[in-house]
């Protein structure tokens, strides 16, 4: 890591080369706070963790502008689950320094918002949005460390083996 990139080891990630290559393909996360049910919500990925917005005029995420951890369920190309996270949240403050320099990066990553934006910047500010850092803080969880709802099983055993085809002829040829 470079020396100027401003980054302390307390805020570096902590993730898995898995959750890593999850978070870069995100763009919905299944973000459960305190225990309560997993919520579909609007992510954007930036620095190493994903970045989400809530409030008047987004979408609603009940408890996570307050909440200091959660659980992160990402989702692979073939739509199911790939890995659950947990994640420390981060508020970021209108005025602060992480504000200005991350949240217009975000503004721009989100699809169909009305005008440019430095005015979405500006409304997220007025209006009381939030917007969160959900950086990973722990090891994945696997398969037995699911919660029973989870609707998960670990994957079954399997020999893995393909039936050998007959070659493909176009025509016999006789014998005279």
């Amino acid at each position: 890591m470079r020396d100027n990139a401003g980054v302390t080891d307390e805020d570096a990630p902590r993730g898995t080369p898995l959750v890593d290559e999850a978070m870069k393909k995100a763009a919905v996360a299944w973000v459960s706070v305190a225990g309560g049910p997993a919520l579909a919500l609007w992510c954007a990925p930036l620095e190493g963790a994903l970045f989400v917005v809530s409030g008047p005029g987004e979408q609603a995420a009940p408890g996570l502008a307050d909440a200091a951890e959660a659980q992160v369920t990402l989702r692979g190309d073939h739509g199911g689950r790939i890995v659950t996270w947990p994640a420390r949240v981060t508020r970021l403050r209108p005025g602060t320094e992480a504000w200005d320099t991350t949240v217009p990066l975000l503004a721009g990553k989100r699809l169909n918002a009305p005008g440019p934006t430095a005015d979405l910047v500006a409304r997220w500010a007025a209006d009381g949005c939030a917007v969160n850092r959900l950086a990973p803080a722990g090891e994945p969880l696997t398969g037995t460390d699911l919660p029973a709802d989870a609707q998960a099983e670990t994957p079954r055993d399997t020999p893995a083996v393909r039936a050998t085809r007959k070659p493909f002829r176009l025509h016999r040829v006789r014998r005279r």
